[in-house]
């Protein structure tokens, strides 16, 4: 297939690699020359512009940081006016259910097809082809992305209409973020009885308290170094969650003190 890719970072630049490797022709965006270059060191091709990717594309991958830029990518620059009519434009980023469905309701998107497509995992995951990935979106369009989504995603979940790979993803990472905040707790406390964190963090993973969550701090050797490493994406995360909730009359419950712990306020 040929696949236009806007977004070339940490996790891009693998899924990108993983495209080619699968033998997909890629055409993605890169506008400074470290970007350009690990973009030609995957076997892509860097272009400059979101619509030079779209242009005969398939499908089009979109894989940026924030809402926001999905929103500016996919209705401000002309990118859905490119793409050929009956290709798939792919939503890796995870944020508003309702970014999702207002592309898919632009005029410019007639004739094309929107999955939403958050993804659970790190870049490792997607060197090996098993990230997981939440799919949303009417049975054609998933049809159309499942091609381009195998080349890295396994688990590769459907979970119904279009946005639910967003509500999917926002459940997740709220209950996620919660439960390091539990493990943050359980440091405190391990503390309080005489143990250091390197102890009791070298023991919970093998004990029946183990978990991803456990695990993952584990492998950074402390709450504070896995803090730093996804607290950004955990805060804009949980702030999505908590406004759709609170659109809806309703809040976290009991998963927001244990958030706070993790993350603070977001």
């Amino acid at each position: 297939m040929r696949i236009g890719f806007i977004g070339a970072g940490r996790m891009g630049v693998p899924m990108i690699r993983r495209l080619v490797a699968a033998g997909h022709t890629v055409r993605a965006v890169g506008r400074g020359p470290e970007t350009r270059t690990a973009i030609t060191d995957t076997g892509a091709t860097a272009v400059g512009s979101a619509t030079e990717a779209g242009q005969h594309a398939d499908a089009v991958v979109i894989c940026v940081f924030t809402d926001q830029q999905v929103r500016e990518v996919c209705l401000d620059s002309g990118l859905l006016e490119t793409m050929p009519a009956g290709s798939v434009l792919i939503l890796h980023t995870t944020g508003s259910p309702d970014t999702a469905t207002t592309i898919a309701d632009a005029p410019a998107a007639v004739g094309r097809y929107v999955v939403d497509a958050p993804v659970s995992g790190g870049p490792h995951n997607i060197a090996d082809g098993s990230i997981t990935v939440f799919l949303g979106g009417s049975a054609a369009a998933v049809e159309r992305a499942r091609p381009v989504l195998a080349a890295y995603a396994d688990p590769l979940l459907t979970v119904g209409a279009l946005g639910n790979g967003q509500r999917v993803k926002l459940v997740n990472n709220s209950l996620f973020a919660a439960q390091i905040g539990l493990v943050t707790e359980a440091v405190r406390l391990a503390g309080q009885l005489g143990l250091t964190e390197a102890e009791v963090l070298s023991a919970l993973p093998h004990a029946s308290s183990s978990g991803r969550a456990v695990l993952s701090v584990a492998a950074k050797g402390s709450v504070a170094a896995f803090s730093e490493s996804v607290g950004d994406f955990l805060r804009k995360d949980v702030a999505v969650a908590r406004d759709l909730a609170g659109r809806l009359g309703s809040d976290l419950g009991l998963l927001d003190p244990a958030i706070r712990a993790a993350v603070g306020s977001a």
